[in-house]
């Protein structure tokens, strides 16, 4: 692309509300994806909010109902497709309906326990509160929860949990969820701006602490936009793709909303809490939701054992992900599992269970397992291993009665946020809850600070921004091979590493080893080979960018772990093998500074339950 063009088309597209530069040869295209009011830069959005999964839906319900604003949802897959789809098990909180003797106290001791002390107590009160009105308003909403004989919806009891509280539709609670969203959303005319990949949030001002927007690629006709906004919720998901063919999560969850937050400003909080989730397929890590050892599947070694009785004699199956995720790798390292390296597992045997309960309950469970494994889950055991499932960190909430970060006009929301609710360690079914009550706090949150605040932006930094994303694009996209790695063989790399030295054992040796080779690899990106330089749907481009999160992500991984000297939660250091309350009772903040971050660190809050040994 001819830099005379672009600045001429930038002149042109420009206006009082946006910017928008065609990479093209031509000014406009005729995709839907995107309204037309934002391909011709002709509007400011007052909320602007990146991620479609149930955080930014429900964040994008909560500003719509002020009428006056425009609210809009930015997303790089269609919005029916988000992680938040994947979520099987159900969604906590306290109704009554199922088990009376539930409270919200319980809830909250359960969340403080499973999270090994290092959540946010107050913000787990904020949250254990909210959580059972928001299954009544995904009710209202038109949920189609599982019912019992008198027509209310049915809970179930997860592992960590000490009543059954988990409201569900079968094993797919998350996938109708997004889409009982989605519906809602289009009902309360929610503009939606699909197909966009993020790449940068643009700022402004002295102290680069303006908003100006967002820049993104256009998918579907490799244009760049810049998308004025007074404030954005970033709700981008997580970043289980660091472990890439170990992780339950979709090949979306690449960690682009917290490297473009730590970007502006914004740390991230607890980078080395992530969840290895006990069942996922040992074949390709997808999941086999908690809900299978709910309603009854047990795990078995090759000797025929339900080893469980040895590392939780009291919740069995059920106890916290992170227990069992170590039980079951410690199983398969001392030779009683089956197989071998990254596809080892043991067997999650569902024979027990009644065929019509399964069909009722577990159905994408038993579709999973036949469609991926090869087995008929009704007949004999499937072989599962832990996989990467969640991320307990993510960018700081600094207000978690607004969703506010600590940038003006910047909120977050969702698992690329923390708030800290979950701590060392996420209890089942808490995540979905997570998204509903923080998506719709965040919603709030951002919609009062936009009509309490004008546009502050500046439009010809934003238009600075995408001029200079439609260079490196052209710079990147052209590259001669000349010999230098491509994405793939990176990405390998970077797996390999993360997987095996900072996975479900850790150890200081071998995470310094990490931190070497990752700093290798994050050379080796700078110069390497993406070899496609077409505009429309270029995914090698894409999938670039994602590697360049994903590496960031993995580094601020490491660090953390390196510097968390103790075992608590999802956080296992061999040589650190006890929880350390004195030195370590305290969350990770991580900041880039250069090509290297700097760690600081924050204290625990701490009301009514200070630490004690967790036993299950």
């Amino acid at each position: 692309m001819a830099r005379e063009f672009s600045r001429r088309s930038f002149i042109k597209g420009m206006t009082a509300a946006g910017v928008v530069l065609a990479v093209g040869g031509c000014m406009s295209w005729d995709g839907k994806n995107i309204p037309e009011k934002v391909k011709t830069g002709d509007v400011t959005y007052d909320v602007l909010i990146i991620g479609s999964g149930g955080a930014g839906m429900r964040a994008a319900l909560a500003a719509m109902e002020n009428k006056d604003l425009k609210v809009a949802v930015m997303t790089k897959l269609m919005p029916t497709r988000s992680a938040s789809t994947m979520a099987q098990g159900g969604m906590n909180g306290v109704t009554g309906v199922t088990d009376p003797a539930d409270s919200v106290e319980s809830h909250v001791f359960d969340t403080v326990k499973g999270a090994d002390y290092l959540c946010d107590q107050d913000a787990v009160e904020y949250f254990a509160e909210r959580a059972g009105k928001n299954i009544f308003e995904m009710d209202y909403m038109g949920y189609p929860y599982n019912r019992q004989a008198d027509g209310s919806f049915h809970q179930r009891k997860m592992g960590g949990s000490s009543h059954a509280r988990a409201a569900y539709f079968e094993d797919r609670a998350g996938h109708a969820m997004v889409h009982t969203l989605y519906e809602q959303c289009l009902a309360h005319d929610v503009d939606f701006i699909s197909d966009c990949q993020m790449l940068e949030i643009s700022m402004s001002g002295e102290k680069n602490d303006q908003l100006n927007g967002v820049i993104a690629l256009d998918m579907r006709s490799g244009n760049l936009i810049g998308i004025a906004a007074k404030t954005i919720i970033i709700a981008t998901g997580g970043y289980g793709r660091v472990y890439w063919v170990r992780t339950s999560n979709p090949y979306s969850s690449t960690g682009d909303g917290i490297v473009a937050g730590m970007k502006i400003g914004i740390p991230f909080k607890d980078p080395e809490m992530v969840q290895f989730h006990p069942t996922g397929l040992s074949v390709n890590g997808v999941l086999l939701s908690e809900s299978s050892r709910a309603e009854g599947a047990l795990l078995i070694n090759k000797n025929g054992e339900r080893f469980m009785s040895k590392y939780a004699p009291q919740k069995m199956e059920l106890a916290t992900r992170d227990i069992v995720a170590r039980a079951i790798a410690t199983e398969i390292e001392q030779g009683r599992g089956l197989g071998e390296g990254i596809h080892a597992g043991v067997y999650l045997d569902f024979t027990k269970i009644p065929k019509e309960r399964i069909q009722e309950r577990l159905g994408q469970v038993a579709d999973l397992s036949k469609r991926f494994a090869g087995v008929d889950i009704t007949e004999k055991p499937v072989m599962i291993a832990p996989t990467c499932h969640y991320s307990m960190g993510g960018l700081e909430m600094a207000d978690f009665h607004t969703g506010a970060s600590r940038v003006p006009g910047v909120f977050v929301a969702g698992e690329c946020s923390c708030v800290s609710i979950h701590g060392a360690n996420r209890l089942g079914a808490n995540s979905l809850s997570e998204v509903l009550v923080f998506g719709h706090t965040a919603g709030d949150g951002a919609s009062s600070y936009a009509k309490n605040h004008p546009y502050v932006g500046d439009q010809k930094k934003l238009m600075a921004d995408c001029s200079k994303w439609a260079d490196s694009f052209d710079e990147v996209t052209t590259r001669p091979h000349m010999g230098n790695r491509t994405v793939p063989e990176i990405r390998d790399d970077m797996v390999n590493t993360m997987w095996f030295k900072c996975g479900v054992f850790r150890e200081g040796k071998q995470l310094e080893e990490a931190r070497r080779e990752l700093a290798k690899l994050r050379q080796d990106y700078d110069k390497c080979y993406v070899g496609d330089s077409t505009r429309v749907y270029n995914t090698a481009y894409e999938q670039y960018i994602e590697l360049g999160n994903l590496l960031q992500i993995s580094q601020a991984i490491v660090e953390g772990a390196i510097a968390r000297k103790e075992s608590r939660g999802a956080h296992t250091r061999r040589d650190f093998p006890k929880r350390d309350d004195v030195n370590f009772m305290k969350h990770t903040l991580i900041s880039p500074e250069g090509d290297h971050y700097k760690i600081e660190y924050k204290d625990v809050v701490v009301t009514k339950y200070p630490p004690k040994e967790r036993k299950y």
